[in-house]
């Protein structure tokens, strides 16, 4: 891919202090276009601006878009890293597919993020825990109200210095089990890296911290029992000694961190599940003593362990509410490999430089 690179002649100042996630963002941004019968054309880097779209542009009226969401290290021998970004890649074309947005070939996917990145390398944070935030996103950009797939496309990618995603780190946070909306069933979008997921999400979420609780995990959308996946992570629970994470069904979004966590915990000799699990069988094991660790996983925090999952009028406190050790090996483990600090054994990372 020949991508034409134009750099700012004013640079912005890099932030200082605490960094937070998502308000910040570096000095250029990564853009290709595509056209129906020519593909996908004009890669380029420019300094970051606002853009300009027609109010008629699609993904303002339809919601045709999808994004992505993944890190760049600054490891402890000053390498610059990327975490599975064939994964990301991968999961752009399946979430292309279902929102008929054309395919992009993943090696330019790769390639885009490496470019971009290494442009931008000076804005990634060298403090322990930060990363420089990379977000890829497709919308629709046809001048046209009727109700069809769009026949041109934008792909950007934009960078932001980021810190720990949860301003209370690992500290274990309270979850909120959804028993009045639904945000996806199979046959849907679950499964796709979409807006629409996440704006369906929003009421649940402001129901949740208005209670005090931090995240909503959401059951299924037929049977309403079954646990899903938290609004921003996948969810793993520890129940007698084995790893259990509800099994992909169509409804869930595919983690590359969710993945990870069971690559790793297999190797570590730990028998994993991915099947059904009730919220009937999470409130029966904590009665019991045998659900031992809650934690969610995802690109933005890694690993946030759970210490209380509300349902109706069941407050579970686990493990006292405090991180429990597998939780935590899993976090030190990934943000090892993440930041060079340890071996990777399993071929999750990416230098670039």
């Amino acid at each position: 891919m020949d991508i034409k690179i134009t750099k700012t002649t004013t640079p912005k100042a890099k932030p200082t202090g605490k960094l937070g996630f998502g308000k910040v963002f570096t000095d250029h941004m990564f853009m290709m276009n595509y056209t129906e019968g020519k593909g996908w054309h004009d890669a380029r880097i420019e300094p970051y601006h606002p853009i300009s779209l027609d109010p008629s542009a699609m993904v303002f009226h339809y919601g045709q878009e999808m994004f992505e969401g993944l890190k760049a290290y600054c490891g402890v021998d000053g390498k610059v890293r990327l975490f599975r970004p064939e994964m990301n890649a991968k999961r752009t074309n399946d979430t292309n597919k279902r929102l008929c947005i054309p395919q992009l070939p993943e090696e330019d996917f790769v390639e885009a993020v490496k470019a971009v990145v290494s442009v931008d390398k000076d804005w990634i944070p060298k403090e322990d825990g930060t990363s420089l935030y990379i977000r890829p996103f497709i919308i629709a950009t046809d001048e046209f109200l009727g109700v069809a797939p769009s026949k041109t496309y934008l792909f950007i990618i934009i960078l932001s210095p980021s810190g720990a995603y949860y301003e209370s780190g690992l500290a274990p946070v309270g979850i909120w089990i959804e028993d009045d909306y639904v945000r996806a069933v199979k046959g849907g979008m679950g499964f796709a890296k979409t807006g629409g997921n996440y704006a369906a999400s929003l009421i649940a979420q402001v129901k949740a911290h208005d209670d005090g609780y931090s995240q909503v995990l959401w059951l299924d959308g037929v049977e309403r029992k079954y646990i899903e996946e938290v609004g921003a992570m996948n969810i793993f629970f520890k129940i007698g000694g084995k790893v259990v994470t509800p099994m992909l069904n169509g409804s869930i979004l595919p983690g590359i961190t969710r993945n990870s966590v069971i690559e790793v915990c297999k190797s570590w000799g730990y028998e994993v599940e991915e099947r059904k699990i009730s919220v009937d069988e999470l409130i029966a094991a904590q009665k019991e003593g045998k659900l031992e660790e809650c934690f969610g996983t995802g690109t933005a925090a890694v690993i946030s362990p759970v210490g209380k999952l509300r349902y109706k009028d069941d407050v579970m406190i686990i493990n006292n509410n405090e991180i429990g050790p597998l939780s935590q090996k899993l976090y030190d483990t990934i943000t090892g490999l993440q930041w060079g600090k340890i071996e990777d054994t399993f071929g999750f990372v990416m230098n670039i430089d």
